[in-house]
């Protein structure tokens, strides 16, 4: 049943943990979690996850400790989710070269886009990276935003802010919303945008303001 991709999940409240983890199972990930760093690493060592979702402020070893190990010695891309948003925290998040980073509170319906959203826009080699030995796991750094090779020509150039992957964003939304592949979510975005005689970049940045309204919403 999981065959979207393994992902780490840390966090030390549990409740969180257990939202998270049931909500990105029911999604089709298999999920690997843990309420503390130290776990964290040695669960990512021992079943070598695609991607990691890490809580910043624990106890013991930090999420910015775990990512620091992801990213040395595994070479795992990181995302990060915390209550905070001070200028040093933003900083040291840029630093790591984390994909993301989502402020809490969060819903598990905001938090599953984000993470198709990475896989989306993952290095290619990453997912035999995973299954190698850890002597051969080589890839790009995480740091170095990746655009999915079918959707180069629409997709403006990238930077270093992940925000600001429009195209792979959107491809993670419309993955969630239709249970989608990749390639058929962008092509899903390439006949809308053909449609209207848009670019694709600007149907993804309609698609996620659009996203961005109803979450600020709320249940309603």
């Amino acid at each position: 049943m999981n065959q979207k991709g393994k992902i780490l999940v840390v966090d030390d409240d549990r409740l969180v943990l257990a939202t998270l983890t049931h909500g990105l199972s029911q999604a089709g990930f298999e999920v690997i979690d843990a309420d503390n760093g130290d776990d964290a690493i040695l669960l990512a060592r021992e079943h070598r996850p695609e991607l990691a979702l890490l809580d910043i402020r624990m106890e013991g070893k930090s999420g910015f400790d775990v990512a620091a190990y992801l990213r040395e010695y595994l070479q795992t891309p990181f995302m990060f989710l915390s209550a905070f948003a001070d200028e040093g925290t933003i900083k040291q998040v840029k630093e790591l070269g984390a994909l993301t980073y989502l402020v809490k509170p969060l819903d598990i319906q905001q938090i599953v886009p984000a993470v198709e959203a990475a896989f989306a826009n993952r290095p290619k080699a990453h997912s035999d990276v995973a299954k190698a030995p850890a002597a051969t796991a080589v890839t790009a750094p995480v740091n170095t935003p990746v655009t999915p090779p079918s959707a180069e020509a629409a997709a403006p150039a990238t930077s270093a802010d992940p925000l600001t992957a429009t195209v792979a964003i959107a491809i993670g939304l419309v993955m969630h919303r239709h249970s989608l592949t990749r390639r058929q979510a962008l092509d899903k975005l390439s006949q809308q945008a053909s449609q209207e005689s848009l670019s694709v970049a600007a149907v993804c940045e309609r698609l996620i303001n659009a996203q961005e309204v109803l979450a600020g919403l709320g249940s309603l």
